[in-house]
């Protein structure tokens, strides 16, 4: 008994031991149990810039049947395919047009030198060897073309992989044994193999046997949307299914015993599959039912192969009528592959309602699904065979989507060689040609070159997604777009470490009044829990202090948390000036904003402070001026100009630094009734912001020494296609309404951008719209230009152009562009893409335009909803502030400020703050405050040590902040030295009353 229960013992741990080091078959579920402590940003699963092994395998592939075209031509006989379409197509004549791929097989070898592929995965047209299917004399002018083909290959070294079945079965063994439902089928299909390896064979080192046999038994047999289009019973799916799997196998032992000793050569078959995703990665029951999912599509075909030559358990269990493999026939089944070649594209997600999603969710997630074969069958190599996605069929060669679609399949794929050691040799772009795409017709492309099927000489032109493949296959995987490595360095030691807040909503008086009521009151008297004022007794009381708002004490607490420079926030226009000019000032208001002003100066912090700062959900306007047109009416600008002279009166000896409005190209939004309310909104926001300049200027500057701008929102745009020239200028384009529209008038001419007038005014010509940009007299240029001390700038993202032209007479249609979204960046829940080294393009950008003037970074930040592990805002602001530096330190541009956005996050409001709304902190505030610290990036130590100026200013400062305190220990002191006294003066009088008493009784004895 001791001794069996030993080798149990040892057995078990040995299987644990073997599942620990290189993982057993069925493990595929634990793929979706996700790690609770999962970063968003960690190495693993962001967007990878490396390379693949040297001896990758770069590829493109192609079906006979979707582009080889001459169908009826140099004896080919009729497949399935070819009756399928004219009985079931309703416009078969469409879809005899081809790329023609058997008479221009020369166009075909070019792209593919042109890609600098290293094989070309084709499939060979059965019947087109073969017209009847039954192996006999082969139609030799086929056969010239095959060995044409390989040679040809070969001969450019690239290698071929042939595929003997993608889907065109030869009609006559269709309509004679009813296809692949009939057994017979597969000793016929063994004998086309056999001709196959003996005519090719020696040149041919990857054979695929069946191309995708899911999509052969579901669609051709049960839904009926592929040839032959047979909408049978559930058992006759299983049936085609088992008997394609015993004819796979059939062929690979063939060629196993009999050709491949000498051939040396490899064979699989490729399986196609989904990927899904649990609605809760936590629940048990959905990663179950993901697996099932998995199970019926994929595993169906892999476990028997690949597995333990038995169809998976669960679907065994779900479908008692599921064909049975004997002993004999699992073990003659089970490794018939040398490699896992695995299709993952359209074809296996559409149409979506034939799929056994089990309540799930689809996933495009393909290092998913590597993981999940990789666990589920015990690491094979494998071959990706298919991988591509599609486009409509009016996209030309401008296939943009297409690119980002490959550029996340393929970068996938190099996380999942890099990070999790899957066996990847090669990929294959799906597919060369535009060609006809089974039940789509020639309604969708999935080519990387572009054939127009109409035309004579259907050349093949790349499409963008063959540049780009092209540039992956030259470097072998991804090299970064901005190679700049990271500085170690410091900005200059003046430089303003900031926080930006919104509008900072007034309080209107002290929430503290216990200081400044005379009053005297009783608690409780009469059982109410109230307080009771007793009447004719006056107490002394204080002065109001600043310290009475509550709303300001909270702001000192967070800014001493920060450890910020700088702070810059926003008055309230309508508190302040209620009627919208200077008859009502709310005096009450204006001591509450200088009051933040002056206790974040005792702090040491400087104030930038915003006069206007309109939001979508607060436009900001007085009442008043609302009621008579906003921005649209001229006397709003003259308006402005009052409110900015208050405040400069008011507050002007304490702020340094002023933003006149925040983001005024983004009013837009809000006065978007037509262009032209845009366009007269824009202008005369950029008049009151000259007007409130000048005054500063001439009334104020040459005191107060403050410096004046207004902060436009300056998101960098790149276009989405590099290989586009339409999406560059429309980048260009982008940039010049976006910021060049405020920026011009102010840095540059005076004037609206000339390429901003000129395009809208061809539009208008061309009838496109009504749109027109207002102008500005020479007096306003004049106004205008040079109205500003410096360059403030909101960023936070970067945006993919497209030229979208668009008719109508509106602002966003004016431009012609859309946005598009790179799903291969990391975002945030709002979808703000993190690109960190557009912020350094955007501050170059304005440097050539704008020349060398200062900047100021007034607004930058992300959302993130982890409240107590916000990485996304702590990667986000350590490399958006790493390309800050290479801006200053390598391009030169006068940075002289950065202010992270925002101080506190709103309710039911993307998470930007460093606080909660309800005060919490959060870890990025620790390092933000070590970047400021550091003043940078430092190498060793800082530069920058405090002065002794700073350090008499610290001392003042703990000083002012520890006044409570050091009043109660003076208090405590003096109490304590006074009690001293007291005892030792009773002390010493006691002493003089005893030796008064000592000397008297000597006395009296004498």
């Amino acid at each position: 008994m001791r001794g069996q229960r030993l080798e149990r013992f040892v057995a078990f741990w040995t299987l644990v031991f073997i599942r620990i080091v290189t993982g057993l078959a069925g493990e595929g579920r634990s793929v979706w149990k996700k790690d609770p402590h999962f970063s968003p940003v960690s190495d693993t699963q962001i967007f990878l810039y490396d390379t693949f092994p040297k001896d990758f395998l770069w590829g493109a592939g192609t079906g006979a049947f979707q582009v080889e075209g001459s169908w009826g031509k140099d004896g080919k006989g009729s497949s399935i395919w070819d009756h399928f379409i004219h009985s079931e197509f309703r416009d078969a004549d469409s879809t005899d047009a081809s790329s023609d791929s058997y008479t221009l097989l020369d166009k075909d070898l070019s792209a593919l030198e042109f890609l600098g592929v290293t094989f070309y995965q084709f499939s060979i047209s059965w019947s087109r060897l073969f017209p009847t299917g039954v192996v006999a004399a082969p139609n030799e002018k086929g056969l010239r073309y095959y060995n044409t083909l390989i040679d040809s290959l070969l001969y450019r070294n690239i290698e071929p992989v042939v595929t003997l079945y993608h889907w065109d079965l030869p009609l006559m063994l269709q309509e004679k044994y009813g296809g692949w439902k009939n057994e017979s089928v597969i000793d016929i299909f063994n004998d086309y193999a056999t001709f196959c390896f003996q005519t090719f064979g020696e040149r041919v080192k990857y054979w695929i046997t069946i191309h995708n046999p899911y999509l052969i038994a579901w669609h051709g047999y049960g839904t009926g949307i592929h040839a032959p289009g047979e909408r049978g019973k559930i058992t006759t799916v299983y049936s085609v299914g088992h008997n394609l799997i015993k004819a796979h196998a059939k062929v690979w032992h063939n060629y196993r015993k009999r050709f491949q000793p000498y051939q040396k050569g490899m064979m699989s078959i490729v399986l196609g599959s989904h990927w899904i995703e649990p609605n809760k990665s936590e629940d048990a029951l959905d990663i179950s039912k993901c697996q099932q999912s998995m199970e019926r599509v994929l595993g169906w075909f892999a476990k028997p192969i690949h597995g333990d030559g038995d169809y998976p358990e669960e679907l065994k269990n779900e479908f008692l009528f599921l064909p049975r493999f004997t002993e004999g026939e699992k073990n003659y089944i089970k490794g018939t592959a040398d490699f896992f070649a695995f299709s993952f594209g359209p074809n296996n997600f559409k149409p979506p309602n034939t799929l056994p999603k089990m309540g799930q969710n689809l996933s495009l997630d393909l290092r998913e699904v590597l993981n999940w074969i990789q666990l589920e069958y015990n690491s094979p190599r494998i071959l990706i065979a298919e991988n591509g996605w599609f486009t409509d069929s009016h996209v030309k060669a401008d296939d943009t989507t297409a690119i980002y679609m490959m550029k996340n399949f393929i970068n996938k794929v190099l996380q999942a060689v890099k990070y999790d050691n899957i066996d990847v040799f090669g990929y294959t772009a799906w597919s060369l040609l535009d060609g006809f795409e089974w039940q789509h017709a020639h309604n969708i492309r999935r080519g990387l070159f572009y054939v127009d099927f109409q035309s004579e000489k259907k050349e093949r032109i790349p499409k963008s997604s063959a540049l780009y493949y092209k540039q992956i296959i030259q470097d072998n995987g991804f090299y970064p777009k901005e190679s700049t490595p990271s500085l170690q360095a410091q900005f200059s030691c003046d430089f303003s470490w900031g926080i930006t807040e919104s509008v900072l909503k007034a309080e209107s008086m002290a929430s503290s009044p216990q200081f400044c009521d005379p009053s005297l009151y009783l608690w409780n008297v009469t059982g109410d829990g109230l307080l009771h004022k007793v009447k004719g007794v006056k107490l002394k009381t204080r002065p109001a202090q600043c310290t009475d708002f509550v709303s300001i004490k909270k702001q000192l607490d967070l800014l001493e948390k920060m450890k910020v420079s700088h702070y810059r926030f926003a008055l309230d226009w309508s508190l302040i000036l209620p009627n919208g000019d200077l008859s009502v000032v709310n005096r009450q208001v204006l001591r509450y904003y200088r009051c933040v002003v002056s206790e974040v100066l005792k702090l040491n912090v400087q104030s930038m402070v915003t006069l206007y700062y309109p939001t979508h959900a607060y436009l900001g306007l007085p009442g008043p001026l609302l009621q008579t047109g906003g921005w649209l009416n001229r006397s709003t600008a003259y308006a402005f100009q009052d409110y900015a002279a208050l405040c400069f009166q008011e507050l002007g000896d304490l702020v340094k630094l002023w933003i006149t409005i925040n983001e005024p190209n983004r009013l837009g939004d809000i006065y978007n009734r037509s262009s032209n309310d845009t366009y007269q909104a824009a202008h005369n926001l950029l008049i009151a912001h000259a007007m409130a300049w000048k005054i500063y200027d001439e009334q104020y500057r040459s005191f107060q020494h403050g410096k004046v701008s207004l902060s436009l929102h300056s998101d960098w745009a790149e276009p989405a296609n590099p290989y586009s020239e339409s999406h560059s200028k429309a980048a260009n384009r982008f940039l010049q309404f976006e910021i060049g529209w405020f920026a011009d008038p102010i840095f540059k001419t005076g004037d609206y951008p000339a390429a901003m007038r000129e395009y809208i005014d061809f539009k208008a010509r061309k009838g496109l719209s009504r749109s027109s940009l207002p102008s500005f007299t020479s007096e306003e240029k004049q106004l205008i230009e040079g109205a500003a001390d410096f360059y403030a700038l909101n960023h936070f993202t970067t945006r993919f152009v497209i030229h979208e032209p668009q008719n109508g007479s509106q602002y966003e249609f004016d431009r012609d562009i859309q946005f598009l979204q790179d799903i291969t960046c990391l975002s945030s829940p709002s979808r703000l893409a993190v690109v960190p080294w557009g912020l350094r393009k955007v501050l170059r950008w304005i440097r050539k335009n704008y020349g060398d003037i200062d900047i100021y970074i007034t607004a930058n930040g992300i959302d993130d909803q982890s409240l107590d592990n916000d990485e996304l805002r702590n990667y986000y602001l350590g490399k958006y502030v790493q390309e800050i530096l290479k801006a200053y330190y390598l391009d030169k541009v006068k940075i002289k400020g950065y202010y992270a956005f925002k101080l506190t996050e709103e309710k039911s409001k993307p998470r930007f703050g460093f606080f909660t709304s309800d005060s919490k902190g959060k870890p990025s505030i620790k390092f933000y405050n070590n970047l400021i610290s550091n003043n940078g990036f430092p190498a060793d130590h800082s530069a920058c040590g405090p002065s002794n100026q700073e350090k008499q200013c610290s001392f003042c400062l703990f000083v002012s902040q520890k006044k409570p305190l050091i009043f109660f220990a003076c208090c405590l002191f003096s109490t304590l030295i006074l009690l001293l006294t007291i005892i030792v003066f009773h002390k010493r009088k006691r002493r003089k009353r005893f030796k008064a008493k000592s000397i008297w009784g000597i006395c009296v004895s004498f």
